[in-house]
């Protein structure tokens, strides 16, 4: 119990000098003014502009809908079979969690991660009240109703065609290890590209750039590792612009490659790979500024901290301009986006194929430096939000038309059968007071919520189909 000190003397202001009065009134004075400006900045982050927008934002009867996140409430099964208790008692058995019944392929759970094709997404066959609606984890079918395989993807908007094209890797092959502890992998088949108006209906544009099948000697040999492709567009060469990670089936070589075509949906020509500014390249993405001027940013020393860099002018390689951030934070899968003048930044952590944490971040230069916000997961429960929903970032999608409004793109691994990995599509929204208590971001500047919520089920509004 704390008791109070009788002999404590009381706080007094001793005014002789009257030039320690008027120091003492300057002082509190410039308090005063940082937290009123502390507090504008809450309501307005960084202009008057961006407070209106948020405020209309969290009144809209969409965003009211989509922050309304579900629970799931998932059972763990009692385990399958009765030790004795002389066995218990020299081995004690682990609390099976349920990352660990995500992660077992014969888990009577597999339904909920991995729903069958009974319950597809199908937008040739939705009904129209269907219509539109995306559903994390379960298959999604193309226009002709395969399963959609882009995996590890991007979007690129075509200005010219106003049209959206999804890029992934192409995982229909079986699943095997390379060696005994060996990750597993996929032969390389090449980058699969799909086509569309509305962000959910894909037609499939085919095999963009594919695997070389008898020259074993070439990056793109079927033996190797392609992942995390990503493609933008040059203006000033009239050029698409691919980049990826690349790499053997060991993770030795740690490399970029990039590839050009005149057109979106290829055929692409591979050029070369490299190990950027000399470093080792793992996960990967780009990123496009609104001055045009695009950037790499690549997980690196051996996925201890992330890099990033400007490209050339024709984005065909990387200029001498390097920043590391995030450093010795084991952070990797970046997913880059920007709204109101700061960047943000969506990572994972490395556990391989496990699901983990994501983290948000946030920056007012794309160099950095770099400030970690928290995990942006709300909703499912407390394992979904630990777990990303049980995926792994990629990409962030910008809506034009709903400002502070995106959708999140990540990749459900199945270790088991990659080719079988699912797609969680979810609202995310930047806007709303800062993720930090005023006591510690009492500095500038104060970043705005990032936020990814859950659902089963979700959809943009009629009105935003096709607006670009």
């Amino acid at each position: 119990m704390r008791m109070r000190n009788k002999y404590r003397k009381p706080t007094t202001f001793h005014c002789n000098a009257g030039s320690r009065c008027s120091l003492s009134a300057v002082v509190w004075s410039l308090v005063g003014c940082l937290l009123m400006l502390h507090l504008y900045s809450l309501v307005c982050h960084k202009d008057g502009v961006g407070g209106d927008i948020q405020l209309r934002m969290s009144h809209h009867p969409l965003f009211r809908e989509l922050e309304e996140v579900e629970e799931e409430n998932i059972q763990i099964p009692p385990p399958r079979g009765k030790r004795s208790p002389r066995a218990a008692k020299r081995r004690p058995k682990r609390t099976t969690t349920l990352i660990d019944e995500f992660l077992d392929e014969s888990s009577s759970l597999r339904h909920i991660f991995f729903p069958d094709m009974k319950t597809a997404i199908d937008p040739m066959n939705e009904a129209r009240n269907n219509s539109f609606y995306y559903s994390p984890g379960r298959i999604w079918l193309d226009t002709e109703g395969y399963p959609i395989q882009a995996h590890g993807g991007g979007i690129l908007y075509d200005e010219k065609s106003r049209t959206y094209y999804w890029y992934g890797e192409y995982k229909d092959g079986p699943t095997y290890h390379a060696h005994k502890k060996g990750a597993a992998r996929v032969d390389i088949i090449g980058v699969g590209c799909y086509s569309s108006k509305d962000l959910w209906m894909w037609k499939n544009e085919g095999i963009v750039l594919a695997a070389e099948e008898t020259n074993e000697t070439h990056d793109l040999h079927k033996s190797n590792v392609l992942e995390r492709p990503k493609v933008i567009y040059n203006e000033m060469t009239g050029k698409y612009v691919m980049w990826m990670h690349i790499d053997d089936a060991n993770y030795t070589k740690a490399s970029v490659g990039v590839a050009i075509s005149d057109s979106p949906t290829g055929p692409f020509d591979y050029l070369y790979s490299k190990q950027p500014h000399g470093f080792d390249s793992r996960d990967m993405t780009l990123f496009k500024d609104d001055d045009g001027v695009a950037y790499l940013i690549y997980s690196s020393e051996d996925n201890s901290e992330l890099h990033v860099g400007p490209l050339n002018q024709d984005y065909l390689d990387v200029t001498r301009v390097m920043r590391r951030i995030l450093v010795g934070q084991h952070r990797e899968a970046p997913a880059l986006f920007k709204h109101q003048g700061t960047y943000y930044m969506i990572t994972s952590g490395c556990t391989g194929w496990a699901p983990n944490e994501a983290l948000a971040h946030a920056a007012e230069s794309i160099l950095g430096p770099w400030e970690t916000m928290g995990n942006p997961c709300i909703g499912g429960n407390k394992i979904f939000g630990l777990t990303t929903f049980f995926a792994q970032s990629t990409f962030v999608i910008p809506l034009p038309g709903l400002p502070g409004s995106f959708i999140f793109m990540a990749d459900r691994w199945n270790p088991a059968d990659l080719r079988d990995s699912r797609y969680v599509w979810l609202p995310l929204t930047v806007g709303g007071a800062a993720d930090g208590p005023l006591e510690y971001n009492f500095g500038f500047p104060l970043w705005s919520r990032v936020s990814i919520y859950w659902h089963k089920r979700w959809r943009l509004p009629y009105g935003w189909i096709g607006k670009k």
